[in-house]
C-alpha cells in the first residue's frame, strides 16, 4: 500500500511547505507533479527517492522529516478524521497507549490492503512503556514517534519518548515513559459528535 504511504508524504509536503516544495521533490524523485494514487502499488524505491528529495530540498534530516509527518498525521486540520479514528483507542493516554496492539487490525478494517507492522506494548514499571514494532517500512518508526507525541499532546499528557532501537528492517522499540496523565488541557473529543 506504498501509494497511501507515497499520497501522504504529498500532502504533508503540500500542507507543510506548499505546492512549490512538493513540486521540487516530486521533479528530483522523478514522481510525476500530480502525485500518487493511494489505491495503487509503487516501488518502494520511489518512497525513498521521494524522501530524500524532500529532505534535500528542506535541508532536513529524513528520520526529523518522518516524525514531524507523524505529527502531521495527527494534528493538521486536513487529516481530522485520522485523529478521531485514533482517539477511539481511549478516554486518556495511557488506555490509548494499551489499544496500540489493536491498531494494525482495526487500520485494516479501514483499508484491508494496508499492512502495518505487529505493536507490542510492555509496562516494564509504573508509567514506564516499551512499544515494540514489528519489521516492516524502514521509516515507520519515526512517524510512530511523531505520532505518539502528538496524540499526547492531543489528551493533554506530559510524556517523553525516544526511539531505543531501529533495526534496518524497521523493527523498532520507542521508550516512552508518562510522567503526568493530565499534565495539561487536552483538545475536546467526543464519540457522538464530529468536530
Amino acid at each position: 500500500m506504498n501509494g497511501l504511504i507515497n499520497r501522504s508524504i504529498q500532502c504533508f509536503l503540500r500542507d507543510g511547505w506548499g505546492s512549490g516544495v512538493w513540486d521540487d521533490a516530486a521533479r528530483a524523485a522523478g514522481v510525476p507533479p500530480q502525485g500518487f494514487e493511494p489505491l495503487l502499488p509503487y516501488p518502494p524505491e520511489v518512497t525513498d527517492r521521494l524522501l530524500a528529495a524532500a529532505a534535500t530540498r528542506l535541508n532536513r534530516d529524513s528520520a526529523c522529516l518522518l516524525e514531524d509527518m507523524g505529527t502531521y498525521i495527527v494534528s493538521h486540520p486536513a487529516r481530522a478524521a485520522v485523529r478521531r479514528l485514533l482517539r477511539f483507542g481511549g478516554s486518556d493516554f495511557r488506555d490509548f497507549l494499551q489499544s496500540l496492539e489493536d491498531l494494525p487490525a482495526r487500520a485494516r478494517l479501514a483499508l484491508p490492503d494496508l499492512v502495518l507492522p505487529a505493536l507490542r506494548l510492555r509496562e516494564e514499571a509504573p508509567d514506564d512503556f516499551r512499544l515494540e514494532i514489528g519489521a516492516g517500512r524502514p521509516g515507520l518508526a519515526e512517524v510512530t514517534l511523531g505520532l505518539l507525541r502528538a496524540m499526547a499532546d492531543d489528551y493533554g499528557a506530559l510524556v517523553t519518548m525516544r526511539l531505543e532501537s531501529v533495526s534496518p528492517d524497521g523493527a523498532a522499540i520507542l521508550a516512552i515513559r508518562l510522567l503526568d496523565q493530565a499534565h495539561g488541557m487536552g483538545r475536546a473529543f467526543s464519540l457522538g459528535r464530529v468536530e
